[in-house]
């Protein structure tokens, strides 16, 4: 079994707890690593959007972009993040609050190494648990949600169906495929649909332009006209003939 390091991005505003808290952690000497650190929540949040680290440790109280909001969209967009607070006293409430987010663990400023090492003994053990998805993983499960969409575009397909059949996030799965293919799920399907749909029209004229609509999953004549207009420039009508 190789060994793993998990990436660790820190959002703590006050220097000397940050270089403190950077220190207790290559001390610990368990397998995270610190990639990166931010004076704010919204410098910490751009960390996490280039690095996308395995682990997120931040405070509450920073100025810019506080904690609960970086906890927030850090759980919106990058779900498998693991993220520890490391706050004071008077923040516990805001640590309540952050539980919403699948927040499980609290440090207590100032830190000290043993609470640290033990906190970050279960989230190696947490996530160990979990695969680890690297560039080209990404990107092959990119291409199975391609096929699928390509099999299954003429079925009703929200984003959230799409993204529970791949076990993701709504917000997660559209940041990669958006990456990975330079468009959104929703544009792709479209495509999908008016490719085929021309093709019907063309080479199957005797379909009236209400079936090839529905063939290609648009229930709605007239959602499916102005679509296939805002594409094509011209109607299903004026297209088939």
């Amino acid at each position: 079994m190789r060994d793993i390091t998990y990436s660790t991005v820190i959002a703590e505003d006050e220097d000397l707890i940050r270089s403190g808290l950077i220190r207790k952690i290559e001390q610990s000497r368990q397998s995270f690593a610190v990639v990166g650190e931010a004076t704010h929540g919204e410098e910490a949040l751009e960390l996490v959007r280039r690095v996308q680290p395995q682990l997120l440790i931040t405070d509450i109280r920073m100025p810019v972009m506080d904690g609960l909001r970086l906890i927030e969209e850090v759980h919106k967009y990058y779900p498998r993040t693991a993220i520890i607070i490391a706050s004071g006293y008077a923040d516990f409430e805001y640590a309540r609050q952050a539980m919403k987010f699948n927040v499980k663990h609290y440090l207590l400023k100032p830190v000290k190494q043993q609470d640290l090492a033990d906190v970050l003994d279960d989230v190696r053990a947490q996530l160990s648990k979990e695969p680890i998805i690297e560039a080209n993983d990404i990107e092959k499960t990119v291409q199975r949600v391609q096929q699928y969409l390509r099999e299954h575009f003429h079925e009703e397909i929200s984003l959230e169906q799409l993204a529970k059949q791949f076990n993701f996030s709504s917000a997660y799965l559209s940041k990669i495929f958006l990456k990975h293919t330079g468009e959104a799920p929703s544009k792709y399907i479209a495509t999908l649909r008016i490719n085929e749909a021309k093709h019907l029209l063309k080479h199957r004229k005797d379909l009236p332009v209400k079936t090839v609509g529905e063939q290609v999953g648009y229930g709605d004549p007239f959602y499916f006209s102005r679509i296939f207009k805002q594409a094509t420039g011209m109607t299903p009508r004026d297209y088939q003939k």
